[in-house]
Parts: structure tokens; sequence; C-alpha cells
């Protein structure tokens, strides 16, 4: 890949010399996710989409990832961040506060750390994906790889 088509996510990775695998695809970012893992042949439920939110009350970001066939559940967000409330944040704000797009949000490289919780069901996985910082690409690591770069915690987040 050259050195222009590098994300943060990316550049992130190499640096740390930590191993990934990437997926590329056309798939427009108004397509759901549960059609990314589809066209990639992977099961949705260890697909994750990257949700950022505030607390009105704060003002404090939080970083959700959840598998994608599945909703956020925002008052068990909210606890699990130590909140009485959280909300998605508008999609105007994603690029100037994290520096990615809608639909090419990745927990790794943002413009400053935000507190991520991911949903629990990923310790179940031996590897997870996620956006790789555009439209187009994912990344497939272990959890545990995820959590050398971001510190990410196991939660019960999603609407049952």
């Amino acid at each position: 890949m050259k050195a222009k088509d590098k994300t943060n996510a990316l550049r992130l990775l190499e640096q740390k010399k930590l191993g990934f695998k990437t997926y590329t695809h056309d798939i427009p970012a108004e397509r759901s996710g549960a059609e990314i893992a589809e066209a990639l042949g992977q099961d949705p439920q260890r697909v994750f989409k990257t949700l950022v939110t505030v607390s009105p009350r704060t003002k404090h970001y939080y970083v959700f990832m959840v598998p994608v066939r599945e909703e956020l559940d925002l008052k068990k967000a909210a606890k699990a961040a130590g909140e009485k409330s959280i909300e998605m944040i508008h999609a105007k704000e994603l690029l100037p506060l994290t520096g990615y797009i809608h639909g090419g949000c990745s927990p790794i490289g943002m413009k400053k750390p935000f507190p991520t919780f991911i949903h629990e069901t990923a310790e179940g996985f031996d590897t997870i994906l996620f956006s790789g910082g555009r439209v187009g690409l994912q990344l497939e690591m272990p959890l545990e790889t995820l959590r050398k770069i971001v510190d990410v915690r196991s939660a019960d987040i999603i609407t049952k």
C-alpha cells in the first residue's frame, strides 16, 4: 500500500509492529455493516462498527464497538462509561473530532484517545474485524492486539 493510501490506523499498527490482516471492498458507506460482512465472507457477529458518543452533561466523548447487526443501547453504554446519559454525536462532528468520516471510523488512530468499549461477545472470537480508517478498508486482529494500541474494555452495551 502506498504511503498516501495509509490511514492513521495502519500507520500506528505498522509503527508498533502489530500483526493484522486487511480486507478491502467497494461497498458505499451508506450500506449496512452486515452487507460488508457478507461481501467479505465474514460472520457479522465478529465484524464491529465503531460509534462515537458524548455525554451531554460532562461533554466527555466515548467510543463503542458493537457487532454490525446490533444496536448500541445508550442506557447500557452510559452505565459502562459511568455517565448518567450519553448520545450519539452528529455526523458533522465526527471528522473534526476523530479525523475519520462516517463509515470509515476506526477505534485506532483517532485525533485523541477516548475511553473505548467493545461488546463482550468480542472476547469469544479468535479475531475481530473493524474499520481500518476509511470507507472500504477493514482490519482483522485478535482483541488482545487491539488492546495493545487502544484501551478497550468489554461490556454489555447492545439492545436485547
